[in-house]
């Protein structure tokens, strides 16, 4: 063989190693991405179901952007704002997360924000709900900023659609109190006690007097002693709310044992997907808040869990969590379209100049399974823009396992009914 044709030779096999090599950088890229939730602690299945819609998200796009593999970074919030602030940091330092998404607990949001902050590393729907974390997102808009849209909005804004929908229950004739009576109760947290400040503030305006204003460990399970003070106090309405599954099936099966007759609500019960194994039938005519599986993709996803994870999921819990993480890779997705480049820079650029801006918005049109549609404003954030058409939480009264929609009237499936 000429000395010509053997130059060639070597010159095409260092053509395709140039090649090769470049190829494998490519796909040597990775993007790692901080999950936080409580994946252990008293509200461990809400853990679960972020893990599951998670995993089930980034398997349909092959954990892939571009040229980046996405490789998800459990960070345990263990419900405790502490361990969370802690756990956060060390997948920064430790782990090398670029971005985070997801979180439950208003109060682990309240530390974590500032860890965000430190690190620069931009953070997506969190669902810390209260309104400290609003507050202090507004005491300074640019440095907070890498705390992105929140996955729920400060409960004033929902929470108070349970006495609205109970008010026009009493005009309808359907509720019939005795006397305008209620009990406020919940687990003392942020969010706890900020929901129990909204459904105060909405009883005190149209009429209703609060007996008493109470608040309890998530781990507490003993509520007999408040139950049976509900009990002689001829309490009409007792509404609250809890994030801890074995907390609040204590709750209402506690209820049913000593004789409960006011309407309760349980503001979360049905966050987790097999709350009616938990609780039974202590749970008929409950009134709870959560978003409904309506479309055959919504229906698909819960049993694509149910067979991969063994659970039934929650539409809140799982279904949001779901659309949160389908929401931040299309975000990863507009980064890596504008900039070529996914780190915590470009994509905290995106969330500023895109998403809390309305520009970059999460629709059903895009795959949204539980929300119409998911948008953030300027005159929004960090909450998004709550309407029927965007983002929305229905009133469900319980029978059998069932949740049926008596709120708003649009939507109205069955009345109200009074045990």
């Amino acid at each position: 063989m000429g000395t010509k044709r053997i130059q060639q030779i070597i010159t095409i096999v260092l053509a395709l190693f140039f090649i090769m090599g470049g190829q494998s950088f490519a796909a040597g890229k990775t993007l790692k991405i901080g999950v936080l939730g409580p994946f252990t602690g008293p509200a461990a299945q809400t853990g679960k179901e972020f893990k599951a819609s998670v995993e089930i998200a980034l398997d349909a796009i092959k954990s892939t952007v571009g040229d980046y593999k996405i490789e998800p970074v459990w960070v345990d919030s263990q419900s405790d704002p502490a361990k969370a602030s802690g756990a956060y940091a060390e997948a920064v330092e430790g782990k090398g997360i670029q971005a985070g998404v997801l979180n439950w607990h208003s109060s682990v949001a309240v530390a974590v924000m500032d860890v965000a902050v430190q690190y620069k590393v931009p953070h997506m729907f969190a669902m810390g709900a209260s309104e400290v974390v609003n507050e202090k997102w507004l005491s300074d808009p640019k440095k907070y900023s890498y705390w992105g849209g929140k996955g729920w909005p400060v409960p004033a804004i929902l929470e108070k659609n349970y006495i609205i929908a109970l008010n026009k229950a009493i005009e309808a004739g359907t509720f019939k109190p005795e006397k305008k009576l209620a009990a406020i109760y919940g687990e003392d947290t942020d969010w706890g006690r900020s929901a129990g400040g909204s459904y105060k503030k909405a009883l005190l305006d149209s009429g209703w007097k609060v007996h008493s204003e109470e608040y309890f460990p998530a781990t507490q399970t003993d509520f007999y002693p408040l139950l049976s003070k509900y009990k002689k106090a001829g309490v009409a309405l007792v509404a609250g709310t809890s994030t801890s599954p074995a907390a609040f099936s204590a709750f209402i099966k506690q209820s049913s044992e000593v004789g409960l007759k006011s309407v309760i609500v349980a503001s979360g019960l049905g966050w987790i997907g097999d709350w009616y194994k938990m609780t039974g039938p202590a749970s008929n005519y409950v009134l709870d808040s959560i978003p409904q599986l309506t479309t055959k993709e919504a229906k698909q996803w819960a049993k694509d869990v149910k067979a991969k994870y063994g659970f039934n999921p929650s539409p809140a819990a799982g279904g949001l969590s779901y659309d949160g993480i389908r929401m931040f890779i299309k975000i990863l997705q507009r980064t890596n379209e504008l900039h070529g480049k996914l780190d915590k820079t470009t994509i905290h650029k995106t969330i500023v100049d895109e998403v809390n801006t309305g520009k970059l918005t999460y629709s059903k049109k895009d795959g949204a399974i539980i929300m119409n549609e998911y948008k953030y404003t300027a005159k929004t954030m960090p909450d998004m823009v709550v309407a029927l058409d965007a983002y929305f939480f229905p009133i469900l009264q319980y029978q059998n396992g069932k949740g049926h929609i008596i709120f708003p009237d649009v939507w109205k499936e069955k009345d109200f009914q009074q045990k």
